[in-house]
C-alpha cells in the first residue's frame, strides 16, 4: 500500500496531508472516548504494542512490489478487533512512521497519502462492526463471513486510495491504469487470506483468559458489549 515515489509529486503532496489530518483528527475523537471508557494507560499501552506489530507486518511479513504500491499483509481489521480502533489506528500511524524514519526515508513525502490509505479504511471497518457484529458477540467469537466483511472492506478501502492516489498523481491513462489493475488484481489474495489469520489469530486468543481484563487488549475481544 506504499505509494511508490514519484508517483505524486510536488505541491500535489500536499493532498495526502490534508487528508491524513482529517483521518487522524478523527482518531483523536476515538482516541478521545477510548480514554473515558478504558483509561489512558490502556490507550497507551495498546497503541505500543499495535505499533510494534505494525512495524514487524511491514518489515517481515511477505511484501512484494506490484504496481504503483506493494502488497503487504497488513491485518487491520485484526489489530481493530484486538486493539480497538483508536490504538490500531495509532499503531499504523506511528509504525509507518517508524519504518519511514528508520528504514525507507524515500517514503516520508508519501507519508501522508500512505497514513490515509491505512487509516480511512480502519475507520470504515470501525463503523461496519457496529451493523454487522451484534452487540451480544465477543469479538473472539466473530464468524468467517464477519471477518471476512471486515477484512474485505479494510482491504478495498486501500486497494481504493492506492487507486485514487496513482491517478491523482499520474493520470488516467493506460499505462498507469493497467499498473492500477496489477496491484488491484495481487491484492486478491490478501483479501481471501487475512480473514482466515484473524480466525487463527482469535482461536489462540480464545485460550488466553488469563489476558482478560489485561491493559494490552480491548475488553470487547472476551465479553459481548453491555
Amino acid at each position: 500500500m506504499h505509494i511508490e515515489p514519484g508517483i505524486v509529486v510536488g505541491a500535489k503532496l500536499a493532498l495526502g496531508f490534508v487528508t491524513a489530518a482529517g483521518a487522524l483528527g478523527y482518531t483523536a475523537k476515538l482516541a478521545r472516548d477510548a480514554i473515558r471508557k478504558d483509561g489512558a494507560a490502556a490507550l497507551g499501552v495498546r497503541t505500543i504494542i499495535a505499533t510494534a506489530l505494525v512495524f514487524f507486518f511491514f518489515e517481515v511479513l511477505p511484501h512484494v512490489p506490484v504496481g504503483v504500491s506493494e502488497v503487504h499483509f497488513i491485518l487491520g481489521s485484526t489489530l481493530f478487533l484486538m486493539f480497538g480502533a483508536a490504538p490500531a489506528a495509532f499503531g499504523l500511524a506511528f509504525g509507518l512512521a517508524a519504518q519511514g524514519l528508520l528504514l525507507a526515508p524515500a517514503d516520508l513525502p508519501q507519508y501522508g497519502m500512505n497514513v490515509t490509505s491505512l487509516l480511512v479504511p480502519l475507520l470504515a471497518v470501525d463503523a461496519l462492526a457496529r451493523r454487522v457484529i451484534p452487540a451480544n458477540t465477543a469479538y473472539k467469537d466473530v464468524t468467517y463471513a464477519q471477518a471476512f466483511k471486515l477484512s474485505t472492506t479494510y482491504q478495498g478501502g486501500v486497494v481504493a486510495w492506492v487507486a485514487f492516489w496513482a491517478m491523482y498523481g499520474q493520470g488516467v491513462g493506460m499505462d498507469n491504469l493497467v499498473e492500477i489493475a496489477a496491484f488491484g488484481a495481487s491484492y486478491m489474495g490478501v483479501v481471501m487470506v487475512e480473514p482466515l489469520l484473524d480466525l487463527a489469530i482469535l482461536a489462540v486468543v480464545k485460550g488466553m483468559h488469563q489476558m482478560e481484563g489485561s491493559l494490552a487488549l480491548q475488553p470487547r475481544l472476551f465479553r459481548a458489549k453491555i
